[in-house]
């Protein structure tokens, strides 16, 4: 992808959507060797509106110093845009 693209997230994402999303990064991040960011999402299928929410924003921050795990981050963006929906 080059700089000048841009990516086009669904605004439509529902609950089960968003917290299956949060599997795949969970899975991801355990793959990547990163247990620790894994953790952030552990048992996400029955977190709370509000935990979900506060997992992803703290997991946001935390990508923000670590340009090598971009992939996860793109996910997570998608699915702040979406936190609405819960």
């Amino acid at each position: 992808m080059s700089e000048d693209e841009t990516l086009r997230f669904p605004t439509n994402l529902d609950h089960a959507a968003i917290v299956a999303r949060l599997v795949k990064v969970r899975a991801a991040a355990q793959a990547a060797g990163l247990p620790e960011f894994a953790a952030r999402f552990e048992a996400v299928e029955q977190m709370a509106k509000g935990q979900i929410g506060a997992a992803v924003i703290g997991a946001l921050g935390w990508l923000q110093e670590t340009a090598e795990h971009r992939a996860l981050a793109r996910e997570l963006e998608m699915v702040a845009m979406n936190l609405k929906n819960l």
